[in-house]
């Protein structure tokens, strides 16, 4: 996959609005849930991470808009570094990331380096009926992973496998994304029932209970 190496190569040759877009609503909860190649990337991350996000987690996306070729607006999780997402990530207590692998697979591959929120997720998918599974082609532990930038060095990173998208939507297609399948919404409740599991749910914002505001 043809990939940028850092945003401001990606800057020099796309326009915000037309070529890609930011969105960004905060929540309290002290996790983030981020599809950073959303949009025609990886179609269905975005609304994936956006569901599982709700009101209680913070959710960022940068999502492509183009008619075609938005792979090219890729920049891998190692590297990803829009000033936006890369400061939601250094001020979340931990990350869980949202990506699209092109296999015909109907298994999540759950990686990163958050063990125990790992297994929770691959736990509360397998009770509602999905295959989760470890991530050894996408194991996500590289700290530089945007997954693992959170402040306590460790998040979750999922892969999920294009045949699998195509059953949590109507249609994958940009303009019928948003008409979830009913599996949808059982799977997005699994994911989230799996982070609240494992992690806190309190916000870790000090005495005075109110988050950082983000530069957006």
């Amino acid at each position: 996959m043809p990939s940028y190496p850092s945003f401001a190569a990606l800057q020099k040759n796309e326009v915000l609005g037309v070529d890609y877009r930011i969105r960004v609503r905060r929540g309290l909860s002290g996790i983030a849930i981020m599809a950073i190649h959303g949009g025609g990337i990886e179609p269905g991350t975005t609304e994936v991470a956006d569901a599982v996000a709700g009101q209680w987690h913070t959710f960022y996306t940068f999502s492509g808009l183009k008619p075609s070729g938005n792979a090219g607006l890729h920049i891998s999780s190692r590297k990803f570094d829009e000033p936006v997402g890369r400061f939601i990530a250094q001020n979340s207590r931990t990350v869980v990331t949202i990506h699209g692998c092109r296999d015909e697979s109907l298994a999540t591959y759950v990686g990163g380096r958050h063990a125990a929120m790992k297994k929770a997720i691959r736990a509360a998918l397998a009770s509602a009926g999905f295959t989760a599974t470890d991530a050894r082609r996408f194991p996500g532990i590289n700290p530089k992973n945007i997954c693992n930038r959170g402040r306590l060095g460790m998040g979750v990173q999922l892969e999920i496998p294009i045949a699998m998208r195509k059953l949590l939507f109507e249609d994958i297609s940009r303009l019928y994304r948003k008409r979830g399948r009913p599996c949808f919404s059982a799977y997005v409740r699994a994911v989230q029932l799996g982070i609240n599991r494992s992690c806190p749910t309190h916000p870790p914002w000090g005495q005075s209970g109110h988050p950082r505001l983000f530069p957006v």
